[in-house]
């Protein structure tokens, strides 16, 4: 009974985000983005205890504030992009996106040589996978959490089938992208997840200890595939642009343990570099720091 409600609401808020236009539904964005910040004293307190941790107290309580709040519009506007897109055309979900560093793409594919696409919780992370799915004509295979809803979970794995996204789950992770790669697909992977301490590596991440998965990592030196980290952001919550950044070589030696260590701590400082160039743009509530 309580998928179906789910799914009403869903088909609810897809009529909605048609009819309002897009500046009054961005006020209603940060409106909402603006109470959860206020109202959720658990995601607050985290949000401020990861800036201390990030910035070392530098930041004053307005830029923290100013960072929390645009922190939960991100996850608004990421989910309600993947409800607005749905059934849409491939051509209308390119409207409003740019590429910088389409050529380092493009290149692997003139090579004929896979490569694994590395991204975190940053800005519309959604729209960055069907982006770059469209833009480049390839399966794109996330990994992602299977929500609890199997009516929901059903909904979303269609709205992501239609760009080219497929989607494995954390549970089994490792067997299912294997099996991408061995398909020819480009497995994605959000490498800020949470996960157990028992199944990370630990990484210097904004000069303090904190946890990483190795998953990226593990595959790239099985299969001696390079990392490219893409990352997608927005200055307006309507034009978005999509950076994709120089590969991270795969490394493979006789030591597997160091080159793991190395490969994942050269992702963590992929996206330090990126977050430092603009904090608003991820999302501070996650338990980074362990």
């Amino acid at each position: 009974m309580l998928d179906y409600l789910y799914l009403g609401l869903y088909k609810f808020v897809n009529i909605v985000l048609k009819i309002i236009p897009d500046a009054l539904m961005r006020k209603l964005m940060y409106g909402l983005a603006w109470l959860a910040y206020v109202l959720s004293a658990k995601h607050r307190k985290r949000i401020k205890d990861n800036l201390h941790l990030a910035y070392h107290a530098t930041l004053s309580d307005a830029e923290q504030k100013k960072i929390g709040i645009h922190a939960f519009m991100n996850l608004i506007d990421t989910v309600f992009g993947i409800v607005k897109r749905d059934g849409i055309s491939k051509e209308k979900v390119l409207q409003h996106v740019t590429f910088e560093g389409a050529e380092i793409i493009e290149k692997y594919q003139k090579e004929g040589k896979n490569f694994i696409l590395i991204t975190g919780h940053y800005g519309n992370w959604e729209l960055l996978s069907q982006s770059i799915a469209i833009k480049f004509n390839l399966t794109l295979v996330g990994v992602g959490r299977k929500i609890d809803s199997d009516v929901m979970d059903e909904v979303l794995k269609k709205n992501r089938e239609q760009f080219n996204v497929e989607m494995v789950y954390k549970q089994g992770a490792m067997k299912d992208s294997i099996r991408a790669i061995n398909q020819n697909k480009v497995v994605g992977i959000l490498t800020d997840q949470a996960i157990r301490k028992n199944q990370s590596i630990d990484v210097e991440f904004f000069g303090e200890k904190a946890t990483h998965t190795p998953l990226a990592s593990i595959l790239s030196r099985k299969f001696n595939l390079d990392l490219i980290p893409a990352y997608i952001s927005t200055d307006d919550y309507r034009e978005y642009k999509v950076k994709i950044y120089d590969p991270i070589k795969s490394i493979k030696t006789e030591n597997q343990e160091e080159d793991l260590a190395i490969l994942t701590q050269l992702q963590a400082d992929v996206m330090e570099d990126v977050i430092k160039r603009n904090p608003k743009q991820w999302f501070w509530m996650h338990r980074r720091w362990k």
